[in-house]
């Protein structure tokens, strides 16, 4: 992630004398390949900064804001104030950092939003069960709109990006969403860049902040784990399964002390055979919740297929569930986390 600083210049007095003397200096640091623009004047503070990080944010308010977002170059004026969020994950960061009154519209839940943020997701118009059309989002008015998936973004859903640009209207697409094998920092990243965008910058630090803690909390009760668990992710498909390959539930896999059995895979998610899974004898089986097969159908596809009976997995009935909301690039990474951990080794917890 590139996490970046601006500290305003201070005004001293000599005499009758006025010397403003502004400085600016920026820090970055990325393991990612998340692009971030440091704006002309912006500020990024930690949380708990008191008057002078409500003075920086102030003054960053009145400056533009330039962020790289997938090969684009977008510059914010000053912050939306109608934003679409088109993703549950992108709608959760957004409410995460008290955004709610600057939005006019959300869409595309996979499930449940998180219940403390019930009463926020509450006042916001929902535009649609899925993608809205381009005729449904411009009705809003949106001047932002935030979409976790490249799907968002074509002439079948709310139109491209250069379409909506080309009214007005700023497009972000989720860059950890997008990219291959993303990590937490890549997460981070599309949290600091939509902070900056709304000049809530010492916001996004805090949730940052929090969400590392938990994170290291987690993973205290695995760091002496001495072979990582060899873990299949079942997504969908019964002829052929669909699974993750080189993306981020793999980098959450590997916190939790597990080794996803198809990482070597060059994609995000791919489909393979069933005598591909048997013959890379996965000890533990994560389905992701979501689709129209409900847990169980999937839970019954897998324990009563016959050729998976001699798998270590399904012999012991190691199966555990993740929602595919705690499966994106979001806030939820800690609570995917732990998930993983605790169907990996319950013993230590």
């Amino acid at each position: 992630m590139r996490a970046f600083n601006k500290r305003l210049g201070f005004l001293f007095f000599a005499g009758v004398a006025v010397v403003l003397a502004l400085s600016g200096c920026g820090g970055a640091e990325s393991n990612s390949a998340a692009n971030t623009v440091a704006p002309t004047n912006g500020s990024t503070q930690s949380a708990g900064g008191g008057e002078s990080a409500n003075a920086a944010n102030s003054t960053s308010s009145l400056s533009p804001v330039t962020i790289e977002n997938n090969g684009r170059t977008l510059t914010f004026a000053e912050a939306p104030r109608r934003a679409v969020s088109l993703s549950q994950h992108t709608t959760e960061i957004m409410l995460a950092l008290g955004l709610e009154d600057k939005m006019v519209g959300t869409a595309y839940l996979d499930d449940q939003i998180l219940p403390e943020l019930q009463e926020a997701y509450a006042k916001i118009p929902v535009l649609s069960k899925q993608y809205p059309s381009k005729e449904v989002l411009l009705a809003a008015e949106p001047d932002f709109v935030y979409a976790g998936w490249k799907s968002a973004f074509t002439d079948k859903a709310v139109g491209t990006v250069e379409d909506l640009e080309k009214m007005g209207v700023h497009a972000y697409l989720q860059q950890s969403s997008n990219m291959t094998a993303p990590g937490l920092e890549d997460v981070y990243a599309d949290i600091q860049n939509i902070g900056r965008i709304f000049r809530v910058e010492p916001k996004a630090n805090e949730l940052i902040e929090k969400m590392k803690t938990e994170i290291r909390q987690i993973s205290d009760h695995i760091k002496d784990v001495a072979r990582p668990i060899p873990v299949f992710v079942y997504d969908s498909g019964e002829d052929k399964p669909y699974t993750a390959a080189n993306n981020y539930m793999t980098r959450l896999i590997a916190l939790a002390g597990g080794k996803n059995i198809f990482d070597d895979v060059p994609k995000g998610w791919t489909s393979v055979s069933w005598e591909e899974v048997v013959a890379r004898k996965p000890e533990v089986i994560v389905i992701v919740d979501y689709g129209d097969k409900t847990v169980e159908q999937k839970r019954n596809l897998l324990l009563t297929k016959n050729e998976l009976a001699d798998l270590p997995a399904i012999k012991n009935k190691r199966i555990v569930v993740l929602p595919l909301s705690a499966a994106a690039e979001g806030i939820r990474a800690p609570f995917a986390l732990k998930t993983l951990a605790e169907g990996l080794y319950p013993e230590k917890f």
